[in-house]
């Protein structure tokens, strides 16, 4: 068993189900989404980013890029969050909640897709 491959599925799957713990729920009811579990999607999925650099493959390149782009999906929730609840005079109201879980929904498609890659490259795997 290669450690090295444990650690890169871990990260990559972990990174999807912490979006989807956060994405799941009435888009528009701010207290079924919990900043926390926001906050740990997006250290997650940086932490998964820079695991995907120096994979000089195809399916590596793709890999890098569906996490770069949950990345700057999970890195806007973030701030639309932080500007909803520490600027905005209206507080985490419904819109802002709708707009910061519209984000993560993108980061989560590109989460999927990057799981779906890994087990394709998985089942495609030949040992020698």
């Amino acid at each position: 068993m290669n450690l090295e491959k444990v650690v890169f599925g871990f990260f990559v799957v972990l990174a999807a189900t912490l979006n989807f713990g956060f994405f799941i729920g009435d888009i528009s009811d701010p207290d079924l989404h919990n900043p926390y579990e926001l906050f740990a999607a997006v250290v997650v999925n940086l932490v998964a980013t820079v695991l995907k650099f120096g994979d000089r493959t195809q399916i590596g390149a793709v890999h890098l890029a569906t996490s770069l782009v949950a990345d700057l999906q999970l890195i806007g929730a973030t701030l639309l969050f932080g500007y909803a609840t520490h600027v905005s005079s209206a507080g985490m109201d419904e819109s802002w909640t709708a707009s910061v879980v519209s984000l993560s929904g993108g980061a989560l498609l590109a989460n999927v897709v990057s799981v779906v890659l890994l087990v394709v490259e998985t089942v495609s795997f030949h040992r020698d």
